[in-house]
């Protein structure tokens, strides 16, 4: 029986890896080269064309060396990009499924038909093969997974434990730093609003190393009553210690205990007559109490949990996330995983919990408002990554019950939210696509603007939308680096920025496959910048980009903006316009984004110094020169003798610093 199809191709994505030898690492599921590859590959070529008679072939082909063991499988296509990524406990058994087409849903039929060829790692169970299976989902992003779009890393409060006068912050990233990290948070606000009211209620330091080594006299945070300046003495090494050990005893869940000490000290002051210590102490109790008053989750009776719930409507989920941590509420947020049309919601919540605990441990409890698909079997992969025992419940009553029941509330009115703000957006893109003469309504826009002082720091920014709105994974910045761009030149730097962006996806994606392509471009300038724009793509012989210029009013005001086309034509549109409402949004993100990179290049190059870039120059080194000539700048306008006077400056590396900075 002949499955001819006729499908579009979807997005492509990174490109499979070649196969290598086993390793002996396999054996453990949390080894950093765990589950690379494995030694047997097997790979069938085909022809490109969306067909499902050459994609069951393939998959016949690879079903003739297949084991009936735990692994884990992927599909590629004709290009090798992954199409989809599953999980086995035999793999034999479950890859025959996708031969029997007539028994599969019309997505997977479009995957087999589109499938050229696959890789196979097999596993020592199939709790590793789960745990593989959601590595490699994050890794390649296929396109018939389900995938956690908002996967970034959560934010921490870390409280540092090598020096003396212990520092609070908020920290992101691997945990590489002795001392106990106190979270996840759920956004950077969180944790922001939270450290504020600990530095009211603890007096902790917050300042680096270094500035906390090179202070004379408090800082303001002192004046403001909001750290106890340890820096210049002003509190003993014991008296910070017991700060300390309130701020770890509020952190694990012994607010009440921190509460009473403060309220006998302040009672203790009062009484001593010493209103100034008393006032003190009250306010520290002011803080605590917000800081108890803010939890507007209610968690009684629970120490470390994560809270999740789903809602869903015409093929969008949404996934509530509560983060409660020793008692207290962390914060929430919603999460909207992507190709989840025609799936099971339990299979769904079972993809998002083994992507969402890839970069972090589960805590010891999960409350989810249903049962996942294959628990067991997840709880068994996720405890690999932590001591204690993991345990899942899905509450029927009670206070857990009424968590849920909050969650849940959460879940539907934020995809209710979700679901407005997409047809509203759906409805801008229309008429956008009308506005500006487009084939149909774009599904990538690009956003281009520069940001400078004078021609310093200068760079070029670029942000993403689409029908979902921002894209914040494909922002760009482009760093002004050619000498033949003059410094402050607008018209110049856009022109270097389209150079740039449009060679390399001109080099990585010919033919336009990958989604990558923007479907309409707005810069952000008049004439000038557009015909920047429409030099560089001529240049490269780009002819088929639809371009249009948004310039504020005269007098800069938004609402009187002039839009620019490629053709010579001009327009505005009605202040109380939709759309424009829509692309002022386009167009202020674009100049929010080039200058926050822009101040962040700023700072950066108020703290780096030229010497820096020198080679074989080291912080001891560095110190000596500039001590011995006061400014990097007296190094770089020093002779060759001069240098070689310098303490530890032998004559060959004079000469390197010499040569250095005269080119």
């Amino acid at each position: 029986m002949n499955h001819p199809i006729d499908l579009p191709t979807p997005p492509r994505h990174m490109h499979a890896m070649a196969g290598r030898p086993a390793h002996p690492n396999d054996t453990n599921p949390r080894a950093p080269d765990r589950f690379l590859e494995e030694a047997a590959t097997y790979s069938v070529r085909g022809a490109d064309a969306p067909d499902l008679d050459t994609g069951i072939a393939a998959i016949r082909n690879t079903l003739k060396t297949l084991p009936t063991r735990p692994g884990v499988y992927r599909m590629l296509d004709a290009r090798g990009d992954v199409l989809y990524v599953g999980k086995a406990r035999a793999l034999k058994n479950r890859v025959t499924n996708y031969t029997q087409v007539d028994k599969l849903p019309r997505r997977l039929q479009r995957m087999v038909s589109l499938t050229r060829s696959m890789m196979i790692v097999t596993t020592n169970s199939e709790a590793e093969a789960l745990l593989l299976e959601a590595q490699l989902i994050k890794r390649y992003r296929p396109a018939y997974n389900v995938l956690l779009r908002d996967d970034k890393s959560f934010p921490y409060i870390l409280l540092r434990e090598d020096h003396d006068f212990p520092r609070m912050s908020k920290y992101r990233g691997a945990q590489k730093y002795r001392g106990q990290y106190f979270g996840p948070f759920a956004s950077a606000g969180s944790v922001t609003s939270t450290l504020n009211s600990l530095q009211k209620l603890f007096l902790l330091r917050s300042c680096s190393d270094s500035f906390f080594a090179n202070r004379s006299r408090p800082c303001l945070l002192y004046q403001i009553k909001r750290c106890s300046a340890p820096c210049v003495d002003r509190i003993s090494k014991e008296d910070y210690a017991a700060l300390v050990a309130d701020a770890r005893a509020f952190l694990t869940g012994k607010s009440t205990d921190v509460q009473a000490r403060l309220g006998k000290k302040m009672e203790a002051a009062a009484e001593a007559l010493d209103f100034e210590s008393a006032a003190a102490y009250r306010d520290r109790l002011k803080a605590l109490t917000f800081i108890q008053g803010s939890q507007a989750v209610n968690a009684q009776g629970i120490a470390d949990a994560d809270v999740f719930a789903m809602a869903s409507q015409g093929g969008t989920v949404c996934i509530q996330a509560f983060f409660i941590r020793a008692g207290q509420n962390w914060g929430h947020r919603s999460f909207f995983p992507a190709h989840v049309q025609d799936m099971d919601e339990a299979e769904i919540l079972t993809s998002f919990l083994m992507q969402f605990y890839q970069d972090m441990p589960a805590p010891k409890l999960i409350l989810t408002d249903r049962q996942p698909f294959e628990c067991d079997l997840m709880l068994e992969a996720l405890s690999a990554n932590r001591s204690g025992k993991l345990e899942l419940l899905v509450p029927q009553r009670g206070e857990r019950k009424r968590l849920i029941d909050q969650a849940q509330r959460n879940a539907t009115e934020a995809l209710q939210r979700r679901v407005a703000e997409s047809a509203s957006t759906a409805k801008h893109l229309t008429e956008m696509a009308e506005l500006f003469g487009l084939d149909g309504p774009p599904d990538r826009i690009e956003v281009y603007d520069n940001s400078h002082i004078q021609g310093t720091n200068a760079l070029g920014a670029m942000v993403v939308a689409g029908p979902e709105g921002f894209r914040k994974a494909a922002y760009r910045k482009f760093n002004i680096k050619r000498a033949e761009t003059v410094p402050g030149d607008d018209y110049a730097m856009m022109r270097e920025v389209f150079e740039r962006r449009f060679a390399r996806a001109q080099s990585e994606d010919p033919d336009r496959s990958s989604g990558d392509w923007p479907d309409l471009v707005l810069v952000d300038g008049g004439k000038g910048q557009l015909k920047a724009a429409m030099e560089a793509l001529a240049g490269l012989g780009i002819d088929d980009v639809a371009l249009v210029g948004v310039a504020k009013g005269p007098d800069r005001n938004a609402g009187r903006e002039t839009f620019f086309m490629p053709d010579g034509r001009e327009f505005t549109l009605p202040v109380n316009s939709p759309v424009l409402f829509y692309l002022q949004r386009l167009r202020d993100e674009a100049h929010r984004f080039a200058i926050g990179a822009h101040r962040g290049k700023r700072k950066k190059a108020m703290t780096t110094s030229p010497l820096d870039e020198v080679p074989g120059i080291g912080p001891a080194r560095k110190r000596a020169l500039l001590m011995h000539f006061g400014t990097a700048k007296a190094v770089r306008s020093a002779s060759l003798e001069d240098l070689q006077k310098a303490p530890g400056v032998s004559k060959a590396m004079a000469q390197s610093i010499y040569d250095f900075f005269r080119g």
